[in-house]
């Protein structure tokens, strides 16, 4: 029977019970138990003859609010936004470089972006697959898994958002494999997910803390929806078959996707599709989910629990619509899964990884369910010849991880009538300069170009399986940035790639932003159509901030934004004042306000 004691004295008896030697497994994501884990750092730093290793990943930390624009919209509404979320002591010492010689931490998955340039983030960053990941734990021996529960109103207690890789070890644990201490923290405000992988029996767990007042959840804050990645949903959702199988992630990519599978429910994608300027593709299903689609996917994002809501994600597989590894989202997301009628959750069923993301074990149930799947990712980059890239520069710094996407790959060609879809932006803009996310080369590819298969732009979907390589080379043209063809054409030729003689049809040329906007400007697809815990006021300034990260660096395109302003006058002064500028006291301020001001005018 679990021991219910403070933080504090679960962080003694464990440092006893491990003789302070301690290898502590942490789910990744949602799962991990903030006070526990805290507790826990600062009892092993106090103590240098003990020592404390971490093997995780995902460690959710709020953005960097230190200083410009970024510290003056997000850090007057961290709480609404991001939840009150506690911060996790090995990381903000980790990032300060002040993490004592007796703890260091190994992650198999960054969040995304924020541990560049950390020297030893980067070192220490394990690259595997997520189904390898729970081999790498099960070889290093933990001796400790702490892991954030809920509870159910008979009091049973649940893995709710991470029964990922926990429900594995845990198992390995009741087989003799493995030997760990488990501790729990349990935390009111996760939802109870049902099913036989997620629960726990109390005598499982050895320790277990209950505060009065368990922290607020992690809130990931919904992106705007912009013409590019509406664009994708709409040309995604054609390689959608009725009565298949979906898996899609989290960001305005999946949120684009799902809100185009919602159109073509409603016979609203018809129209929207006839007018597209972008050359076709063979790809033309559409029409309403008669059957309805089941999904299996290591991550439980919004834009699943929606389609679910509408009934569009519902054909069953073992009682259930929809089979996930774990969750992380906003707290409207955690709301409805609470808010869900007995039934209606027993119909989302949380698994281990080793079940959503490959298909070793019981596979012939498995291959007979996976019908028609289609496996939709993102991706940094695509090179020509069919190369994936999805979480490292070109400099080898870790961005994020593989995580799950080569899981998903790999089953796409393993599954009769399966597809891998990746999708990305034509490009990206970075101090004032646009460059393409289709490249010749990258040094360090994600995913092989033996896997490729279709690849989607907002300019439409590459078919690249069993393509020939100067096939190949002329989808990945079709769907480039018209202002990038003809260097990556004189790219392809030099090495022999495609016909010296090969002409870039006249119809690919549309592929420019203004094509794109003509297109979907008179079509209304709203910013945020899941809706956002972004009051009005900061929804205006989004696209006008988003333009400044993309000018900062310019000389140019920044002096053109504060003449603008300067011009502008007092105009948009709801969206100055929130930003702290509609009295600068400073040149910088001064000059601030007027670059907002004409980037507001801009994205008007």
């Amino acid at each position: 029977m679990a021991e219910a004691r403070s933080a504090e004295a679960i962080a003694a008896a464990i440092i006893e019970r491990t003789g302070g030697d301690i290898r502590l497994a942490l789910p990744l994501g949602l799962g991990k138990p903030v006070t526990l884990v805290n507790a826990l750092t600062r009892a092993v730093a106090a103590r240098p003859d003990t020592r404390l290793s971490i093997l995780t990943a995902l460690t959710l930390e709020r953005p960097d609010m230190s200083e410009g624009m970024s510290r003056r919209l997000l850090e007057p509404a961290a709480d609404r936004l991001f939840g009150a979320y506690p911060a996790f002591d090995y990381a903000r010492l980790l990032r300060r470089g002040e993490l004592p010689d007796n703890i260091e931490i190994s992650e198999f998955f960054l969040l995304a972006g924020r541990w560049i340039g950390v020297p030893e983030a980067q070192r220490h960053y394990i690259p595997a697959n997520y189904t390898h990941a729970y081999q790498v734990l099960r070889d290093w021996q933990p001796n400790v898994v702490l892991q954030l529960l809920s509870c159910a109103a008979d009091g049973t207690l649940g893995m709710s958002c991470n029964t990922d890789i926990s429900a594995d070890l845990i198992k390995d644990r009741q087989a003799g494999r493995l030997d760990f201490l488990l501790a729990g923290e349990i935390n009111r405000n996760l939802p109870d997910m049902p099913g036989p992988d997620a629960t726990l029996h109390r005598d499982e767990v050895q320790l277990l803390l209950e505060e009065d007042q368990p922290f607020e959840l992690f809130s990931v804050v919904k992106r705007p929806v912009g013409p590019v990645e509406h664009a994708i949903g709409l040309h995604v959702a054609r390689l959608v078959r009725d009565g298949g199988t979906l898996q899609i992630g989290i960001g305005s990519i999946g949120d684009a996707v799902a809100h185009a599978l919602r159109l073509r429910q409603t016979g609203d994608t018809a129209q929207i599709h006839a007018s597209c300027p972008f050359g076709g593709d063979g790809f033309d299903a559409d029409g309403p989910f008669d059957i309805g689609l089941y999904a299996v996917t290591e991550m439980l994002v919004d834009g699943l629990l929606h389609l679910f809501e509408m009934g569009i994600v519902r054909r069953k597989v073992d009682g259930a619509a929809i089979h996930a590894g774990f969750f992380v989202d906003c707290r409207d997301f955690y709301k409805r899964l609470r808010a869900l009628l007995e039934e209606e959750r027993a119909r989302i069923q949380m698994k281990p990884v080793s079940f959503t993301n490959q298909l070793y074990g019981d596979e012939a149930a498995k291959r007979a369910a996976r019908t028609d799947a289609r496996f939709i990712n993102s991706a940094m980059k695509v090179t020509m010849l069919g190369g994936v890239v999805s979480d490292v520069t070109s400099g080898a710094q870790e961005v994020s991880g593989i995580g799950g996407q080569f899981n998903f790959v790999e089953q796409a060609f393993a599954l009769d009538g399966a597809r891998s879809v990746i999708t990305l932006p034509a490009t990206r803009t970075r101090q004032g300069r646009t460059t393409s996310n289709i490249v010749w080369e990258h040094p360090h590819e994600s995913i092989p170009r033996a896997y490729r298969d279709i690849v989607v732009t907002e300019y439409g979907i590459a078919d690249l399986r069993g393509r020939r390589d100067e096939d190949a080379v002329a989808q990945m043209l079709r769907i480039t940035d018209s202002r990038f063809q003809d260097e990556l054409l004189h790219r392809a030729t030099a090495a022999n790639k495609i016909s010296k003689g090969f002409e870039i049809p006249r119809e690919w040329r549309r592929n420019t932003p203004e094509h794109l906007a003509d297109w979907l400007a008179p079509v209304g697809l709203p910013a945020f159509p899941f809706g956002t815990d972004f009051d009005e006021t900061e929804q205006r300034l989004l696209p006008a901030l988003d333009l400044l990260r993309q000018t900062q660096g310019s000389t140019r395109g920044m002096a053109r934004l504060i003449l603008g302003g300067m011009l502008a006058g007092k105009s948009e002064q709801a969206c100055v004042d929130r930003m702290d500028l509609g009295s600068p006291g400073t040149w910088r301020e001064r000059i601030e306000a007027w670059a907002l001001r004409g980037a507001l005018a801009r994205t008007d």
